[in-house]
């Protein structure tokens, strides 16, 4: 990957899930999964579609849950982590571009899911509206797309400009954020030192308020019809750092 990449293309690797490992927790993504259950209530064989999928931590307990799931990641060190976990007739994972699903997708999916911030990394605000264009083209009529992320009001009530964890190995782990309130970008620079090395790298991701994620889902229709809290079954607040929204396709 040459130096022009954008940070998305290369970011998803080992040290990824390195720097990550202390919030990569099976326990915690039994939970989750629990949470989607009840939130979906869906009946058992139900085809759903988990994009961006990453190593695969919610797919494969929705697979075990009884539904029919494919999974999407442009990362190829994910996907091999994702698939480590087990693949078979209701588990598939596919490497693509979420803002271009596959053309045999249109209209074949229950629902969606898109968790973990795993949106608003692109460039350009056009692209991310493409993403949710293409996830309203593989809903079903009356489909639901469950979204989970960053919530802007939130995130700016209780900022959190820098901090550091250490992983299983003892290597340490920094990061500072910065954010820019026009471009809504959230940039936060990764820095780590430990047995294996050191060095450090950048990622961006913009972040929306509720209110204007649910008026670009309604431009490609969906339709906002509940907002949680993050994972609990409270309300959204203006204080929620993260933010579920449940949007339903028309139709």
């Amino acid at each position: 990957m040459n130096s022009n990449s954008p940070w998305w293309a290369t970011q998803f690797d080992q040290q990824y899930l390195h720097e990550y490992e202390p919030l990569f927790d099976l326990a915690q993504d039994r939970r989750e999964v629990a949470r989607l259950l009840e939130v979906l209530a869906l009946p058992s064989g139900a085809r759903v579609l988990d994009c961006p999928c990453g190593q695969g931590r919610h797919a494969h307990l929705l697979a075990e849950a009884g539904f029919n799931v494919d999974a999407l990641d442009y990362s190829a060190t994910l996907l091999d982590q994702a698939r480590e976990r087990g693949t078979g007739k209701t588990l598939r994972y596919t490497q693509g571009d979420m803002r271009a699903l596959p053309g045999r997708w249109s209209g074949r999916f229950d629902a969606v899911v898109n968790l973990f911030t795993s949106f608003g990394f692109f460039d350009e605000p056009q692209d991310d509206l493409r993403v949710l264009a293409q996830v309203a083209r593989v809903l079903k009529p009356g489909g639901v797309l469950v979204w989970h992320g960053g919530a802007r009001d939130g995130v700016m009530a209780k900022f959190l400009s820098r901090d550091w964890w250490s992983s299983g190995d003892g290597t340490m782990f920094g990061q500072e954020r910065q954010f820019d309130p026009l471009s809504g970008f959230l940039e936060i620079t990764s820095t780590w030192r430990g047995p294996k090395g050191h060095g450090e790298r950048s990622h961006r991701i913009r972040l929306y308020t509720a209110s204007e994620l649910a008026s670009r889902m309604r431009e490609v229709g969906l339709v906002v019809e509940q907002a949680f809290d993050s994972w609990s079954p409270r309300p959204l607040h203006r204080k929620s750092s993260e933010m579920m929204l449940v949007a339903r396709k028309d139709g």
